[in-house]
């Protein structure tokens, strides 16, 4: 229907337009989408066989729903997405306040136009992109706020008595009518207010401080919660609950290639960052097994969850420390280094909540080792397993290396080298090169470094040879060495990450 010659009632009467409620919107065109096997909820990753189905059905049974999941788990933009399945255009009673359909007008104002000009009523259509509202609940969000309220001012200004429908000022949901309604932390709201939506969700009405108006509303209500809030913040009452007809479960990627493509899609790297900075697979598989490492942490609350936003943050970090040294060392182009995830570490804190046991560690040291145990993860992806040379050291690939070390050698990785003093460090261990070599033989050279200081963290990680900090970077030496000897000037002894290996241990 071409919206822009339709003008009046009258005209949409001739145009043969059908009313139908904004459920039976999305269902119609769901199905047609489902027909055409278009991707109803582009760009959203890992819900396919999980979250889409069950919304989907849902939308198909007409149902309002509540997301209940952890944070970070896409769950407004779930709802976001379901504009998409509404019509491209709708129309309402020029001037309508609540989007009155011209074929049920339910406000008084539209009533009042069509009785007074009927098929000269003008049209105005609104797009579906218009046809959203979104409320975070928070403590001070008020009846009047969403159903709404006697306005004191238009009643002076229209010179009406308290007792005329006219002078009431309607709130959100009211606005929102023929629209998506969402309501972000639902059980954020307080109990009062959830009671007033008891009514609206059942019936479609709505009563506004004692006015005798049934207001049939057509909404779509999309609900949000976190199950954590049912137990630290708040609850939804049990009657309000019953109401809303499907819960839909949402949950974090369920393997890292998930994980992987939602950091990467929403990741806000610059272009002149894309262009200067290479990152491989690897840093990036390590990116994202720090955030399965942190859900699966003792020191991290597992009820508040750890966000996808931790990957995306840490990996714009790691971005801008790659891109922090090349811009220091007048370098115009860089590879990732496996010394740039100290710059993940703010994101790390930022992102996790800590049980007691963690906040007696500190959040750097408990971040920190989620990056060790992130290296030790992955490094038997790309490596043998040093635990399974532990009583034959004669035939472990990393003998010579921490032969080497064990000799009283040191190594340090400063967080801003040059490429040519990190390459030349790193080629200055012996055996270090040959094991990438035996290993990864058909590797380009920049991810051949990479490796070889991988190995590095890794030996470390499985405690054959130490780590530690300093205050612009990190040493490798022999484990006993490391154990039993002062920090040299300039080391953090605080911030040492394997000198407590039993501290390791529990990572």
């Amino acid at each position: 229907m071409d919206h822009t010659s339709i003008k009046t009632l009258g005209e949409l009467k001739r145009a043969g337009y059908k009313s139908k409620t904004i459920k039976e919107e999305l269902r119609e065109n769901l199905i047609r989408k489902l027909k055409a096997k278009e991707n109803v909820f582009e760009g959203i990753w890992g819900y396919e066989e999980t979250v889409i189905p069950d919304l989907e059905r849902a939308i198909l049974a007409g149902h309002d729903v509540n997301l209940l999941g952890l944070r970070g788990q896409a769950k407004t933009r779930l709802a976001r997405l379901m504009v998409n399945l509404l019509d491209e255009y709708i129309p309402i009673v020029e001037g309508s306040e609540l989007n009155d359909d011209p074929f049920i007008p339910i406000s008084r104002h539209a009533r009042d136009v069509i009785a007074e000009r009927g098929d000269l009523t003008p049209i105005s259509w609104v797009p579906r992109s218009e046809r959203y509202a979104e409320k975070l609940a928070t403590p001070d969000v008020s009846i009047a706020d969403l159903v709404g309220d006697v306005d004191p001012i238009k009643a002076a200004t229209l010179k009406l008595p308290y007792s005329d429908e006219r002078v009431l000022h309607f709130g959100l949901i009211p606005r929102s009518n023929r629209c998506i309604f969402v309501i972000n932390e639902l059980p954020d709201l307080q109990a009062r207010i959830q009671v007033a939506l008891f009514n609206i969700l059942q019936e479609g009405d709505i009563q506004i401080r004692g006015f005798k108006i049934r207001m049939p509303l057509d909404i779509q209500f999309v609900f949000t919660a976190n199950p954590e809030d049912y137990t630290n913040r708040g609850s939804i009452v049990t009657p309000l609950k019953d109401r809303i007809d499907s819960q839909i479960i949402t949950h974090y990627p369920k393997t890292l290639d998930i994980g992987k493509r939602i950091t990467q899609q929403e990741a806000r790297l610059k272009d002149v960052q894309r262009a200067r900075v290479s990152v491989n697979e690897i840093a990036k598989d390590l990116v994202e097994q720090i955030a399965f490492e942190a859900r699966g942490s003792e020191y991290v609350d597992a009820k508040s969850g750890v966000s996808a936003r931790l990957t995306i943050s840490a990996y714009e970090n790691l971005v801008a420390a790659a891109e922090r040294r090349s811009i220091i060392n007048g370098e115009s182009s860089t590879k990732i280094r496996v010394s740039d995830f100290i710059g993940v570490i703010p994101a790390i804190t930022g992102k996790v909540e800590l049980v007691y046991e963690g906040e007696q560690e500190g959040p750097g040291i408990v971040a920190s080792n989620l990056v060790v145990k992130a290296i030790r993860t992955q490094f038997v992806n790309y490596f043998p397993d040093p635990d399974k040379f532990r009583k034959q050291k004669d035939k472990s690939p990393y003998k010579k290396v921490s032969d080497w070390f064990g000799d009283g050698n040191t190594v340090d990785l400063l967080n801003d080298m040059t490429q040519t003093e990190y390459e030349a460090t790193l080629k200055r261990v012996p055996g270090l090169n040959d094991i990438v070599n035996e290993f990864h033989k058909d590797k380009d050279a920049s991810t051949k470094l990479f490796f070889m200081e991988f190995v590095l963290h890794g030996l470390a990680g499985y405690s054959l040879i130490s780590k530690h900090s300093l205050t612009a970077g990190l040493q490798f030496k022999d484990l006993l060495s490391g154990m039993f000897t002062m920090p040299k000037p300039g080391q953090d002894d605080d911030d040492d990450e394997e000198e407590d290996n039993f501290r390791r241990r529990k990572y």
